[in-house]
């Protein structure tokens, strides 16, 4: 519901600054003695009950975090100089000067909403539009005062001045609620890591307790790596090269290859091997690294170019070292120009099973599917954008172990048997309950599902909710995929049973912070442009969450925009507590991938227990190129990539 809410009250802030010119406009005629037009004042009155009943409805639907900034700041500065403003057409006295300042409290509520302000700048956003109001009463008296014989021209001519004025004062709140503070941390252009800027600076949020480890003992990013001195278990090599994807459908896509195909190769290790994996770059010439994504690497194997490595270059080479510490389904992919390097083929599936001599691996039918979008194509399976078959024994296990490499959230509709969700993000979950057939599965961008179930004697399907990809699963392997219409929505927050001595969060928390989802104009990569913010600002600028090692942290993510962003923290998996004021109740709640939907709000909570310098993004990468990117950092650590450092 808090989408449409939010496309509406988006509408009438645009049609406010109209309604407010003219109110300004025709508060002059209060002065002239010249018959007085009133419609101005009702039209903002009208679009200010309306964006009420908007801010109500959020705030019933979706809980205060979504709505309390629109209640305690937008409608204010909005309604009470209108209140204002009637009173005063109805008894009179400075008529003028209360329309004035209605229509600037016109103005400030819509650009309040354009030009979002994050947490930490909202006594600065107040104080703006305090200066702003005061500043329009106060210039409409004093041309009262000063007016001259020529009442009815002059008592006109301050709404200019008014404009002018307000303006400047709304470009310095922007200015002080948007740009760079004096905090500053690594950096690295736009072109680093392909979703948008680098490091932001390092500005500690509320909460707990911040401590800087002097200089002497900073550690480096480039310490913090994998083994070095031991013989590896498993090797891989990579190879990253131009070439060409043929789809089911025979259309053929300019991609980027791993070994010669794309995806590329699936790497299969063990819980606790050391995982030594070689990448070269024959001719990308965006360069190229390697991020693990959902394996808690150590950080300078995070492959993140400008902040843990630089990028390799076309005939250049780096080594990663890591030992995955927990079974599960990741997937690996390039994070150098992500929005268009991923979408052409820089990624592929690493399965992590049970420690070698301990539980087998899972048996039966087990297929990785990735959900992809390839330039200029839908949806499809893989390379598959066409229906695809396979043939599977009655009885046999099946596991689909599904990841989404695109950028969307995708919707899959799953039809011809019940099934158990076994685990998410490549967490396990306890004691999950079979879902009847028709449930779908919402799959956010990075985000991964283990789907378990018994092969019927029909066909199982398996499609995309959009485009004409699936997966049919018959006895035969002639089974054609059913048409299936949209179900009830699988929702994590209640499902599954906590195992006995299941891991439970603490009662206090070392830190706590607030990131703020929203839309708005912004600087980025010292650019003004209009994009998506987090805390009010567009990378390289958005304020570092700081923490030292061992700290226990809370973080409420809300999103007050009209689109879905899947919040990918690097090096650490959280355990979400709460959405929107309900709790999770079910299986611990595992994640490292976190769609937050427009207008929902998460606590999520995680051990900071991996030194490092950490993205915290939105893994839409179109969204994360227009600057949605925060970063984790601990206390004494540096990056010597760029000369930057915290």
């Amino acid at each position: 519901m808090a989408e449409p809410l939010f496309l509406l009250d988006m509408v009438l802030a645009l049609i406010l600054p109209l309604a407010g010119v003219q109110l300004g406009r025709h508060a002059g005629r209060l002065r002239s003695g010249r018959p007085v037009r009133r419609w101005p004042l009702y039209a903002v009155l009208a679009i200010a009950v309306v964006r009420a009943a908007v801010a109500v409805l959020l705030l019933l639907t979706s809980g205060w975090a979504v709505a309390g900034q629109r209640v305690l700041l937008g409608l204010p500065v909005l309604v009470l100089p209108l209140g204002w403003a009637l009173v005063a057409a109805r008894r009179g006295g400075p008529a003028a000067t209360a329309w004035h300042t209605a229509a600037m409290g016109a103005l400030a509520s819509s650009f309040l909403l354009f030009v979002p302000p994050g947490p930490q700048d909202l006594t600065v956003a107040a104080l703006g539009c305090l200066a702003v109001l005061g500043g329009a009463a106060a210039v409409s008296r004093f041309s009262a005062a000063h007016r001259g014989p020529a009442a009815g021209r002059l008592a006109r001519l301050p709404w200019q001045g008014l404009i002018a004025s307000a303006g400047v004062a709304v470009v310095l709140t922007g200015l002080a609620t948007t740009a760079p503070s004096d905090h500053s941390g690594p950096h690295a252009s736009s072109a680093d890591w392909g979703g948008g800027s680098q490091v932001a600076q390092a500005a500690p949020h509320h909460g707990g307790h911040h401590s800087t480890a002097p200089a002497s003992a900073a550690r480096s990013v480039s310490t913090l790596t994998g083994p070095r001195d031991t013989t590896p278990d498993v090797r891989f090599h990579l190879t990253a090269a131009r070439g060409k994807v043929r789809l089911s459908s025979g259309r053929t896509v300019d991609a980027l290859l791993f070994n010669g195909r794309a995806p590329g190769p699936r790497l299969t290790v063990h819980q606790g091997d050391l995982v030594e994996v070689t990448l070269s770059n024959k001719d990308v010439r965006e360069g190229v690294t390697l991020h693990w994504h959902g394996v808690d690497v150590p950080n300078a194997e995070d492959g993140v170019p400008g902040v843990t490595q630089d990028a390799v270059p076309p005939g250049g080479e780096h080594v990663y070292r890591f030992v995955p510490d927990r079974a599960g389904t990741f997937w690996y992919h390039t994070h150098r120009d992500a929005d268009s390097t991923v979408r052409r083929g820089l990624f592929g599936s690493l399965i992590v099973e049970e420690p070698r001599g301990g539980q087998p691996a899972a048996s039966g039918h087990v297929r990785t599917l990735f959900t992809h979008v390839w330039p200029g194509s839908g949806v499809s399976f893989g390379t598959h954008d066409t229906p695809m078959r396979e043939a599977v024994r009655p009885g046999d296990p099946v596991t689909l172990k599904v990841v989404n490499s695109s950028e969307e959230p995708q919707r899959l509709l799953v039809g011809g048997v019940s099934y158990r969700v076994t685990a998410l993000d490549g967490n396990t979950v306890d004691h999950p309950g079979r879902l009847p057939s028709g449930t779908d599965l919402l799959l956010p961008a990075g985000g991964r599902y283990d789907l378990a179930f018994t092969m019927p004697t029909g066909t199982v399907t398996v499609r995309a909710a959009e485009g004409e990809a699936a997966l049919a699963l018959s006895p035969d392997g002639h089974g054609a995929p059913a048409r299936l219409g949209e179900g009830t929505l699988f929702d994590r927050l209640t499902y599954g049973r906590p195992a006995p001595g299941a891991t439970t969060v603490p009662d206090r928390y070392d830190r706590d912070f607030d990131v703020v989802l929203d839309s708005g104009f912004g600087f980025a990569d010292g650019q003004f442009t209009y994009g998506n913010t987090m805390n009010g600002r567009m990378a390289p600028d958005v304020p570092t969450l700081m923490v030292t090692e061992g700290d226990r942290v809370r973080v409420r993510i809300t999103n007050r925009s009209v689109t879905d962003h899947p919040m990918h923290l690097h090096g650490h998996r959280v355990q979400v507590l709460s959405r929107n004021g309900t709790p999770a109740t079910g299986s611990p709640w595992f994640t490292d991938t976190l769609n937050v939907a427009p207008g929902e709000s998460y606590e999520v909570f995680f051990t900071a227990d991996n030194p490092g310098i950490w993205m915290d993004h939105c893994h839409n990468f179109s969204h994360t190129a227009q600057g949605m990117i925060m970063h984790l950092a601990y206390s004494g650590v540096v990056s010597p990539y760029h000369g930057t450092s915290h």
